[in-house]
């Protein structure tokens, strides 16, 4: 492989990585909303999700944006898994 299919492979790496774990983080909010409208929740927990969510993605983000796409895959492949929902909990006082 040349240095450019290997970036690219990398990139592509990233990308599918990113986008399973983002759309295991779309399952909480999901579940959230299935919940509150049986009555399960209400909508300040939802808020609570949707707040955890946000802050979830975004570290999720900047962790696939690192900069190098092949360090970042090597990464991926390398090291355990993060859980992202939990490193978007708020932090307690």
């Amino acid at each position: 492989m040349t240095a450019k299919s290997d970036r690219q492979a990398a990139r592509e790496a990233v990308a599918a990585f990113h986008e399973a774990q983002l759309a295991g983080l779309v399952e909480h909010v999901g579940s959230a909303v299935d919940r509150f409208r049986t009555g399960h929740m209400d909508a300040f927990d939802v808020d609570h999700v949707l707040f955890q969510y946000a802050r979830a993605a975004k570290e999720l983000w900047k962790f696939c944006n690192l900069g190098d796409p092949e360090l970042v895959a090597g990464l991926v492949r390398d090291r355990p898994p993060v859980d992202w929902w939990e490193l978007g909990a708020p932090k307690e006082r």
